[in-house]
């Protein structure tokens, strides 16, 4: 087969589509920490009629073969929100993307790379960012450290020999993201304890559950606090109504009221810390398919998950409490409440917080203040074309 050609052409129908989310399950099978994820919801991460970022972006996806047989895959896409960002935030006009890449082998790396910069240029494009899959809220980023073990929901994770085959294809780094493990199953140490107890006595602050019967209301809360503190972080680009209720109806049956908290401050919305519970645990063994029984499993487990591992995706403080140690006091407080939470409720021992961009100095601090460490690290790419 390595003296067949090799052709790459566009996914054009709905067998296409299917054969492209395969195509990771098959290069990837050998992996023990690579977890499946559901096809029913990889293919519709592909499928402009079922997911909401298409209402604001565009991709073509790829897929190469050699000898008749899929050796690899890759998307090329672009974001219209993400070039009407300032250009000294990341994205910007002229910047589009690539991601979902798999690849057998160094050559049909680099030639299905170049297919996608290729179509990016047809598109007025002038840089590339990758891998982003697909969008930055999505799984940006290609893992470079913490092979060793299995992602938690919602994280990518990828073969280390992907970062010498992006690298020798002209690719620099532009941006880190990490990932902080920790024991959650301990106290925190003295002096955030203190912080968090002096904070139970400030009658001006609050930390509430979500009431997840409110969805619509709570979900408008944290994107609206959400859209503040992180308006001026790299690579930013606003979450649209049609992608919030896709989140809405795909993380719905892993909210929690106790593991989602929101702070007020006099009354006032200010901070809030999303929690979910690991899924990847319960989704691993289904090796990517709910039936026959798959499905009944997975609604046993959602109704009282019991879980090694918590993950805390997003959180944020509204922009103008960001440089006062009342940012840190309410951040420290929720992850408190949420970690007794999870401990208690859900049996957790374990807590990964991320992704967070390594120049985030708040949030890096916060990090080490409650005794965590970095346990994966995802690097995007840039390349000008």
């Amino acid at each position: 087969m390595s003296n067949s050609a090799l052709s790459i052409r566009p996914v054009a129908t709905k067998a296409d589509r299917k054969l492209f989310v395969d195509i990771a399950f098959r290069l990837n099978a050998q992996d023990p920490n690579w977890v499946p994820p559901l096809k029913s919801e990889a293919v519709e991460l592909i499928t402009p009629e079922k997911n909401g970022w298409f209402s604001h972006a565009k991709a073509q996806l790829f897929i190469a073969e050699q000898g008749g047989v899929p050796v690899g895959r890759i998307s090329a896409h672009l974001d219209t929100l993400a070039l009407e960002m300032p250009a000294g935030r990341g994205f910007g006009p002229g910047v589009g993307f690539w991601g979902l890449f798999d690849a057998t082998d160094e050559a049909v790396a680099h030639a299905l790379i170049a297919k996608a910069e290729d179509w990016l240029r047809e598109q007025g494009m002038a840089r590339a960012l990758g891998p982003v899959s697909m969008s930055i809220w999505e799984e940006p980023g290609l893992l470079i450290k913490g092979h060793d073990h299995a992602p938690t929901v919602m994280m990518g994770h990828h073969p280390a020999r992907y970062q010498g085959w992006i690298e020798s294809a002209g690719y620099a780094p532009e941006k880190q993201l990490v990932t902080y493990e920790l024991d959650i199953s301990k106290q925190f140490p003295p002096i955030v304890q203190r912080i968090v107890a002096a904070g139970e006595k400030n009658a001006r602050i609050r930390i509430r559950e979500v009431d997840r019967t409110q969805f619509q209301r709570e979900a408008a809360i944290i994107l609206g606090i959400l859209n503040d503190a992180w308006a001026d972080n790299w690579g930013f680009v606003p979450l649209t109504q049609p992608e919030i209720d896709d989140v809405g109806k795909k993380l719905k049956p892993i909210v929690f009221n106790d593991l989602i908290r929101i702070a007020e401050l006099d009354g006032e919305p200010v901070a809030f810390m999303i929690t979910l519970p690991d899924l990847n645990e319960a989704i691993a063994p289904l090796k990517g398919n709910l039936f026959p029984f798959g499905w009944a499993k997975l609604l046993l487990w959602l109704r009282k998950p019991k879980v090694r591992t918590m993950r805390v995706p997003l959180m944020g403080v509204v922009k103008r409490l960001q440089a006062s140690r009342m940012a840190s006091q309410l951040a420290f407080m929720m992850i408190e409440y949420i970690r007794r939470a999870s401990v208690t409720r859900y049996g957790a021992s374990r807590g990964e917080i991320g992704w967070v961009l390594d120049d985030n100095q708040g949030m890096n601090a916060i990090a080490d203040a409650i005794d965590s460490h970095v346990n994966r690290i995802y690097q995007i790419y840039a390349k000008a074309l």
